[in-house]
């Protein structure tokens, strides 16, 4: 059994930007870039959905953040801070520095 082959984004938006603009059909933008028809329309629903977020305000979204993991994190960092702290402290007399 083969694997499903991986498109790049860039070639999807390739592809979709074909099927938008209305010059061949979509038989033929399949046989020519060798996709099946059904991603083409997929690629192209994508494209359309996706394109007014090309246009909001504020540029690319920013990554939401969330608290709760947030604190988990520094609590962690903190953990990890005082052993290694504790580690740099009982290997002084091995190491001699």
């Amino acid at each position: 059994m083969s694997k499903r082959k991986q498109h790049a984004p860039e070639f999807k938006a390739k592809v979709a930007l074909e099927a938008l603009k209305g010059e061949q059909t979509v038989a033929e933008l399949a046989s020519r870039f060798g996709v099946h028809p059904t991603m083409i329309h997929a690629w192209k629903k994508a494209l359309l959905d996706g394109a007014s977020g090309v246009f909001e305000r504020g540029g690319a979204k920013k990554p939401e953040i969330d608290e709760e993991q947030l604190k988990e994190l520094h609590a962690k960092i903190g953990e990890l801070a005082i052993a290694n702290d504790f580690l740099s402290r009982k290997l002084k007399p091995w190491t001699g520095k």
